[in-house]
């Protein structure tokens, strides 16, 4: 058990550890440049030698790198952090080792949370609250990071995405259901210098007929049975109805045009659509809904993960006997795999709405929050205009390319592939026949779509209009055609 239990992260403790960790240069640029690349980056893989080697050399900064970073002893770290003794007994244990997770955050900030299993030795308790993982960052990069009034963290946790909003966002409300993720979410928030309003309480009811410009929710998403190992990711309903919950209720709580982000993960159920299963969450008319999947785990595959993120070995009597009630319960729902992705939604109060769902499995490098917001626009655009695209003029941009792949025959190369690469953002990709690469060709601003298609047809032949309106749609929501 990590002492103390349940921390007191006063405003004049946050005070404190914020100019010590200036003066030392515990920053996230600090500390790569204290310890290297090399070093760093081993870190960053859970091979803590290399940085420990490292950190000799740096001074007090040194010392904050073992004990934050490392979980080392030391014994001085008090004297150069400048506290009581009280404030001591909040981060550093009796035997001078880190009682909290204080580490820097990009490139301004530092986040407040649990120890995780390695630096604690052992399985987390049932109210940890998570530091900075892949799914907070995961869902920072997914996030419209537009100027808004009023913003909505549900769920908060120790307030990363609270801290990304507070770059766009005028006013910032956190909730979480755990008092202790509250605690050190505010101790988050009082280190960075943040106003941010705390709620307590379950899923929106801390909210209750309130509305926000932007809602932010990573939520207890793991899926299985109805239970409560742990509180940062089981919400204690069963299957997916966690994410079902949100996605069902968020509208409610977003102004006319607000936008809701979330991270969330559905069921593949034997003889049924994942596509139909997340779509029929959603309200009937008035919300524009975009699902990305980015990956699909197998049963067996998504248990040993979870089970390991807590610390449990999955070889352990322990987590042997969780395995065989998860698999089981899986085996009995017709559960052939997990779904994960993000979604967004826009509240447009109208009776046509935009619902979209497809995969992104493939690896990309920018972050999908770009995409997601102009994704909105383009949706606004084709709700506006669509009824009127032939005569609408459209340029493909500079970083959409075409590639063919011929295969040899008697008459020399035939073209047997063409499929348009988007180069930004997450790289969309589309398969096209030869009438539409050449109708694409030709769109260079000048002409309107249906002189185009009325050019095509001297080549080709009588070309179905409807039939090519609804490709010409899709390469626009993906930014692989636009308006000139």
């Amino acid at each position: 058990m990590i002492w103390p239990v349940q921390p007191d992260l006063s405003a004049d403790l946050c005070a404190r550890l914020r100019e010590a960790f200036l003066t030392v240069g515990y920053t996230a640029d600090g500390v790569v440049d204290a310890l290297g690349p090399q070093a760093h980056a081993a870190l960053g893989r859970n091979e803590p030698e290399a940085a420990r080697r490292a950190s000799r050399d740096a001074g007090d900064l040194g010392a904050l790198i073992r004990l934050f970073l490392l979980g080392d002893a030391e014994p001085e770290a008090a004297k150069i952090l400048g506290l009581d003794q009280d404030q001591t007994a909040q981060i550093i244990t009796r035997e001078n080792r880190p009682a909290l997770d204080i580490r820097p955050y990009e490139d301004n900030w530092w986040v407040i949370a649990d120890l995780d299993s390695d630096l604690r030795g052992g399985a987390v308790p049932e109210d940890h609250v998570l530091g900075v993982g892949h799914a907070s960052i995961s869902l920072a990069r997914a996030t419209a990071r537009r100027p808004v009034g009023t913003l909505l963290d549900l769920g908060t946790g120790c307030g990363v995405q609270a801290l990304h909003a507070s770059t766009h966002a005028r006013k910032i409300t956190a909730t979480d259901l755990s008092e202790r993720a509250l605690k050190l979410a505010e101790g988050t928030f009082r280190i960075n210098e943040l106003d941010v309003e705390l709620r307590q309480g379950e899923w929106f009811g801390p909210v209750r007929n309130r509305r926000f410009d932007q809602v932010v929710c990573n939520p207890p998403f793991v899926v299985g049975p109805p239970r409560v190992d742990y509180v940062y990711r089981d919400s204690g309903l069963g299957g997916d109805d966690a994410s079902a919950l949100v996605i069902r209720q968020m509208p409610a709580f977003l102004n006319e045009g607000g936008v809701g982000q979330l991270l969330a993960s559905w069921l593949h159920l034997k003889g049924q659509d994942w596509a139909e299963r997340v779509s029929g969450w959603l309200p009937r008319g008035g919300v524009d809904a975009w699902f990305v999947q980015r990956d699909v785990a197998d049963p067996a595959l998504y248990v040993g993960t979870w089970l390991r993120d807590a610390g449990v070995d999955p070889r352990s009597a322990e987590g042997r006997e969780k395995a065989a009630a998860w698999l089981d319960w899986f085996a009995q729902n017709d559960v052939e795999g997990v779904g994960f992705g993000y979604v967004t939604l826009r509240r447009t109060d109208l009776e046509h709405s935009e619902v979209v769902c497809e995969d992104l499995r493939h690896a990309y490098d920018d972050p999908l929050g770009p995409e997601a917001a102009a994704w909105l626009d383009r949706v606004a655009w084709l709700r506006a205009h669509g009824g009127e695209l032939l005569s609408q003029t459209f340029v493909v941009p500079e970083t959409v390319l075409l590639e063919e792949v011929s295969q040899p025959g008697e008459d020399g190369w035939t073209s047997i592939v063409r499929r348009l690469h988007r180069t930004d953002g997450p790289g969309w990709q589309h398969e096209v026949d030869e009438p539409t690469a050449k109708l694409l060709a030709g769109c260079r601003g000048a002409l309107p779509l249906e002189d185009l298609l009325a050019l095509l047809e001297f080549a080709y032949g009588e070309i179905d209009v409807q039939a090519a309106l609804p490709v010409v749609r899709d390469l626009i929501r993906h930014g692989m055609l636009v308006p000139a």
